[in-house]
């Protein structure tokens, strides 16, 4: 597998809409940065947060996930209370293509500031928004800003196509849109 540089994500973005809205080049006066870099994409999170909280005692369960575990606040930042956990989704939409896996690393700037960002891999022609899970590992609140970089993509080929691809096994997560919460 290769990590693919700047000017195949361009190409690819132009040619296919791999991502949209797209960025071409990095995006930094007085914002975290976003956009193309050398080998990734930087993306933007959207303005609506999911705060887990524990006001109705809610348990997580990924088999049978209530909303009421979190609550939901949109705006140009967020506040990410100590050792919590928020969902967001990228303002960018991906597809990707059939014979590309793409990884997720968190932006530094957060990084240094103990709030972590996962993200699972884009799987072979996956396609939407990306569902972003943040932890804040301090015990101080955190702020999270709208509309600016929070991690970067990393866009591996192949050797060849997959067998099969998510498209199609018809993945449960296929176009979602905005923060998808867990499906069985």
């Amino acid at each position: 597998m290769s990590v693919m540089p700047d000017t195949w994500i361009r190409e690819k973005a132009r040619s296919e809409r791999m991502i949209e809205p797209f960025v071409e080049q990095q995006t930094r006066e007085g914002v975290i940065s976003y956009g193309v870099s050398s080998y990734g994409y930087d993306a933007r999170v959207g303005s609506t947060f999911h705060i887990f909280t524990n006001v109705d005692n809610a348990i997580v369960d990924p088999k049978h996930f209530s909303d009421q575990s979190f609550v939901v606040r949109e705006g140009d930042h967020c506040i990410i209370p100590p050792n919590s956990f928020m969902l967001a989704s990228t303002v960018e939409y991906f597809r990707i293509p059939r014979d590309v896996l793409v990884v997720c690393l968190g932006k530094s700037t957060y990084a240094r500031c103990g709030i972590i960002v996962n993200v699972t891999p884009l799987e072979p022609e996956w396609e939407g928004h990306v569902t972003l899970e943040f932890s804040n590992t301090t015990p101080l609140p955190a702020k999270v800003y709208a509309n600016e970089g929070v991690c970067q993509f990393l866009f591996l080929k192949g050797e060849g196509e997959p067998e099969v691809s998510y498209a199609d096994r018809k993945g449960k997560y296929m176009g979602q849109r905005g923060v998808t919460l867990p499906r069985l």
